[in-house]
């Protein structure tokens, strides 16, 4: 009985700290490379990363391009799964770690042979 108290209490410490992480997680980034601002929201279940500006002359990204994101907390600030690029039609595993006012995100396809990661400051 007690340790069924102290798992469900565990448990609820999860579920809040991933609640607080996903709350990181929401907002405006501006990408390390300058060409691309990004508002991440939920989106039913998932979460969803949309180009509201985009450098003049970025060739292949556009204003309105949206990544849904279905990925879950593994850590304090790291989230995994897959995400689809609508515009496009792409699936890629996806992994993301914040840290403060930064992002780091990772998509590879191909079974993780193609990878591509991006730095991101928050601009909330």
């Amino acid at each position: 009985m007690m340790q069924s108290r102290f798992l469900l209490a565990g448990l609820g410490l999860l579920t809040a700290s991933s609640a607080a992480i996903a709350n990181d997680l929401e907002g405006v980034w501006a990408r390390g490379d300058g060409k691309a601002r990004v508002k991440v929201e939920r989106c039913g279940d998932n979460f969803c990363a949309t180009n509201i500006w985009v450098r003049p002359g970025t060739p292949l990204e556009r204003v309105g391009d949206q990544l849904v994101m279905d990925i879950d907390p593994v850590a304090p600030t790291r989230f995994e799964g897959r995400a689809k690029d609508v515009r496009r039609g792409m699936t890629y595993s996806m992994s993301i770690t914040l840290g403060g006012e930064t992002m780091r995100t990772r998509g590879c396809v191909l079974g993780k042979l193609i990878c591509k990661s991006a730095d991101w400051a928050s601009v909330n």
